[in-house]
């Protein structure tokens, strides 16, 4: 279970607790300290002496996620969850190769993430949401409101950690989602968080329907001797972007290459060669594409 000891991870703590002896569950509690607050010491306590009233082994760590950050060139929020899920994935590992980690995930956390991708740009795989489950990772309250589980804790009282930063719009644009634009959408329809969790979950089957036609159409343009694709009678564009970025492969180039490259597989000239990045380049000739 990663526990922050926040309310959404005490909400999951309790109900898996209670649960985990008709269910045959073995539970560990896992909690990252960040070290981005002077409080955070406390909150480690804290979440260590709930996990020891469940007789729950009890895992923690400590990573100065601020010195990560400036290391790594990463934002805080991201320095945060890589070092988190980096954390997680080792005290998994140490419970066996089926182990599974729980985290807190609700369904505001997954409207969010679709609007923050949104505003960002994304395509339609970027707007899936967040998954119920993505290797180890499990998010068994992704269908609860943060609202219902705060009132579930309040009315049998049980307390739990606040961290000001994340509510501070200033602190995260995450934050600033959560703060200000999810609220506004509210306004226009209370139902906005349903909405959009619906909205994703329709994203996600849309976009595996694409990825499915991508991967069988590009088993046939893959038919040219030198590895390349034939591209007469192009594809629809939806599919053909899938296409080339499956034949390019990892990492994925950025959405404006492969915008570029399918006009020019497109487009009536040939002898055009576009840069990818990382030192990859496609040469269009005669609607035939050549990755090097």
């Amino acid at each position: 279970l990663a526990i922050s000891g926040g309310p959404d991870s005490t909400a999951l703590l309790y109900g898996a607790s209670h649960l985990a002896p008709s269910r045959g569950w073995r539970l560990t509690v896992a909690h990252l300290d960040h070290a981005l607050r002077t409080e955070s010491r406390e909150d480690a306590a804290a979440v260590g002496r709930s996990a020891t009233e469940f007789e729950l082994p009890f895992a923690t760590h400590r990573v100065d996620v601020a010195a990560l950050a400036r290391a790594e060139h990463r934002s805080m929020e991201d320095a945060g969850r890589q070092a988190r899920y980096r954390f997680l994935e080792a005290v998994a590992a140490g419970q066996g190769p089926d182990a599974l980690i729980a985290t807190a995930h609700t369904a505001d956390d997954a409207a969010e993430t679709i609007l923050f991708r949104l505003a960002r740009g994304s395509g339609l795989r970027g707007l899936r949401g967040i998954p119920a489950r993505r290797g180890r990772v499990v998010r068994p309250l992704l269908g609860a409101r943060r609202s219902a589980l705060r009132a579930a804790l309040d009315a049998a009282g049980i307390g739990f950690a606040t961290d000001p930063t994340n509510d501070d719009p200033a602190h995260a644009t995450r934050n600033r989602v959560r703060a200000e634009l999810l609220p506004a959408l509210e306004r226009l329809n209370p139902a906005a968080v349903e909405a959009l969790t619906r909205f994703g979950r329709l994203a996600a089957d849309d976009d595996d329907l694409l990825d499915a036609l991508a991967t069988a159409e590009l088993a046939r343009r893959r038919d040219l001797g030198d590895g390349g694709l034939d591209w007469h009678a192009p594809p629809a564009r939806a599919v053909g972007r899938r296409v080339l970025r499956l034949a390019i492969g990892e990492p994925a180039p950025a959405a404006e290459r492969i915008e570029a490259l399918l006009n020019a597989a497109e487009g009536p000239r040939g002898g055009l060669t576009i840069e990818l990045g990382g030192g990859r380049r496609a040469l269009v000739t005669a609607r035939r594409i050549r990755m090097s």
